[in-house]
């Protein structure tokens, strides 16, 4: 069983011993406004309702449209990303920053050098 199946007694999950499900990505064309970038999700964690996950995100440098059903944690561990919106938000995070996204969010993800960051995702599951 790995550790992104739930398990009868729940355990920690260290991030630097666990195998995570692991995605390779690029923002599709319809949002892609800049560069070539692309993404790596290290997911190490889904909770049972799968409404809850946790992991590493990686990105090479480029520009795209966002837009947020969850709410996301991000705590930015390497390199740099600015973040703006039609309304005036513009702000660039670097290495050691921590920031929410909240659901409803749209805007831009400019990852201005390859980066990655820690984040912590809640999206609400329909019933």
């Amino acid at each position: 069983m790995t550790q992104l199946q739930s398990a009868a007694v729940p355990t920690l999950v260290d991030f630097t011993v666990a195998e995570p499900e692991t995605t390779v990505a690029t923002p599709s064309p319809d949002r892609l406004l800049e560069g070539t970038p692309q993404t790596v999700t290290r997911n190490f964690f889904i909770d049972p309702t799968g409404q809850l996950f946790a992991g590493i995100w990686e990105s090479s440098p480029g520009r795209w449209r966002v837009s947020y059903t969850e709410t996301e944690f991000c705590h930015i561990t390497r390199g740099s990303v600015n973040i703006s919106n039609e309304h005036g938000y513009n702000r660039t995070f670097k290495a050691g920053d921590s920031f929410v996204i909240p659901s409803g969010f749209a805007g831009v993800w400019h990852v201005l050098e390859p980066m990655s960051k820690l984040y912590v995702i809640f999206e609400v599951v329909a019933q």
